[in-house]
């Protein structure tokens, strides 16, 4: 069987059950601490929740719904956001930017935009694929 599937999402942003499932995976226990069942052990110690509740949230199973508290928890085991705020956060500092292209000297600032959005696009773009 494999350990990858889909993430399930809606309007093609990242559920919070995909989310979980990501940061428990790649981040909080990676596949270099062995077999999938004692990586979910170690995943379920760390954060101090049942192996079950881990099991679940590994797979993302469709019944579960995930509290604020333990995305609150994920985040901060993992040092990870969930995505949606980061992505409203460059959404904005990208319109920031494109306030100053309306300012009379937006030639001069042309090329600093033209960063910002590359770095931002390139933040964006590392924080969503699997």
């Amino acid at each position: 069987m494999s350990e990858k599937s889909e993430y399930p999402s809606e309007k093609s942003e990242m559920s919070s059950a995909a989310f979980v499932q990501s940061a428990l995976r790649d981040h909080l226990a990676p596949p270099s601490l062995g077999q999938v069942t004692a990586r979910i052990r170690h995943a379920a110690r760390r954060l101090r929740w049942s192996y079950s509740r881990t099991r679940d949230a590994w797979y993302a199973d469709p019944r579960i719904s995930i509290s604020a508290d333990e995305l609150r928890a994920i985040e901060a085991a993992t040092g990870l956001r969930y995505g949606r705020q980061e992505l409203s956060e460059i959404e904005e500092l990208i319109s920031k930017a494109d306030a100053l292209l309306g300012d009379p000297q937006a030639d001069m600032y042309r090329p600093f935009i033209a960063a910002i959005r590359a770095f931002a696009g390139a933040l964006h773009s590392s924080r969503t694929e699997g």
